[in-house]
């Protein structure tokens, strides 16, 4: 780690100057130059107090950050299947309920169809990626081909359904807030 280069990214993330950092700190505007750029280290005792002006504290300032995992597969998908129904739903980001937006792939088998989702806030897109589906909101049914894509304002009870009795139906389906 580059001690100079993290304070400098927490100085300006708390939007301080060199000059500002330094008065809070009672040490130079040079001093703090050359710390940023690692010409110089500071002492336990001023680290100390630097980060305590940046808000921040040792034990944090030197945890190693978790990388964020940004590419997903199958061993992190979670499948939930509905015979009844004939729906499969695969959540494609573990967790993404604490996210602001959740994306699912929807499979339908033959005459399948996903369980009425009743009104809530948010907003859901969807694309077709296999087959022809119904999208019934309220008593309005729309159709949507492999290669479309719907929009819904979930105001009203709503739900997908695979138009063919012959071939299974996909759609990739995203909620914003997450609903599923």
């Amino acid at each position: 780690m580059k001690i100079g280069q993290q304070i400098k990214f927490l100085r300006q993330q708390n939007m301080l100057t060199q000059e500002e950092l330094a008065d809070r700190c009672e040490l130079s505007k040079g001093f703090i130059s050359l710390l940023e750029r690692d010409m110089t280290s500071p002492s336990i005792a001023t680290l100390k107090d630097i980060l305590e002006a940046l808000g921040t504290d040792l034990a944090s300032f030197f945890a190693e950050a978790e990388e964020e995992k940004v590419v997903f597969g199958d061993e992190d998908y979670a499948v939930k299947e509905d015979n009844e129904l004939g729906n499969k739903i695969c959540w494609l980001i573990p967790n993404a309920q604490k996210n602001e937006m959740e994306p699912i792939m929807v499979t339908l088998e033959p005459s399948g169809k996903t369980y009425p989702d009743n009104p809530h806030e948010g907003e859901e897109i969807g694309y077709v990626l296999e087959g022809t589906v119904n999208i019934v909101i309220g008593n309005t049914k729309h159709i949507a081909k492999k290669g479309q894509s719907f929009f819904i304002k979930p105001d009203k009870p709503h739900y997908i359904a695979n138009r063919s009795t012959q071939r299974p139906a996909r759609i990739l389906w995203i909620s914003s807030p997450p609903s599923f």
